[in-house]
């Protein structure tokens, strides 16, 4: 089964946080909707969204101050819907590092195709072109969908629970190089998770049983004893 892009909605008023995430809900997206900053945070570092839509003008914070704390240890693409229509205000968040801008009152085209820019852009920015070009990585009987959000092995879906495909998905990212256990964890669960490594070694271990001939003598990730793991480089 495919595993869904999730979109965390962050807005106050609930007519409009409720019509994007009807409309993204049938478009094969899974939603969260959280209605001040402070909760944005939270689930942003609990339930690792594939992308935002931050509304400024919350209750609690001014939305620029979210995306401000997001940037500081995440590229995970946020598109900005505000009723602020000024070119300072969308020059602002830009700055701050939102993906897009869009003004309320916006068409559900537009937005879908806004969000599966900002999706998409996270994939062409990679410095790997194999997954920039294709939308694949590839490395032996391995293969990397991340449209599909699927790893196949031997061209069988290896069947990954969302966590395990998430760590599968970054480490084919930077096939060749090694993550270590930190990176790993706040780059998948954000800067306040614990550092421990046992729910990455769990993870692990159930990985290698669904991709590995011999989980014991890995061919696809190495373990760089004490430091982190490697994906094996591309074809």
């Amino acid at each position: 089964m495919k595993i869904k892009d999730k979109v965390l909605i962050v807005e106050d008023e609930q007519s409009i946080s409720s019509f994007i995430s009807m409309i993204l809900t049938a478009n094969g997206y899974d939603t969260i909707i959280v209605n001040t900053g402070e909760e944005a945070l939270t689930m942003i570092s609990s339930h690792c969204p594939d992308l935002i839509v931050l509304d400024l003008g919350l209750p609690d914070m001014d939305g620029l101050e979210v995306l401000r704390s997001v940037r500081k240890w995440s590229s995970l693409p946020i598109v900005v819907v505000s009723a602020r229509n000024h070119e300072r205000d969308k020059v602002e968040a830009l700055d701050y590092g939102a993906d897009d801008y869009l003004v309320k009152p916006f068409g559900t085209s537009e937005l879908l195709a806004r969000i599966r820019t900002a999706i998409r852009h996270t994939r062409t920015s990679l410095s790997n072109p194999e997954i920039a070009q294709s939308g694949r990585f590839t490395t032996g009987d391995l293969v990397i969908d991340y449209d599909k959000h699927q790893v196949l092995i031997h061209g069988e879906n290896a069947r990954l629970t969302a966590n395990e495909y998430r760590i599968v998905s970054l480490l084919g990212k930077y096939a060749g190089k090694v993550l270590t256990y930190d990176f790993i964890i706040k780059e998948l669960w954000g800067p306040k998770a614990k550092n421990d490594n046992q729910i990455l070694r769990v993870n692990m271990a159930n990985i290698r049983r669904k991709i590995e001939e011999n989980p014991g003598q890995p061919k696809y990730i190495f373990t760089e004893v004490g430091v982190g793991y490697r994906m094996r480089e591309g074809d």
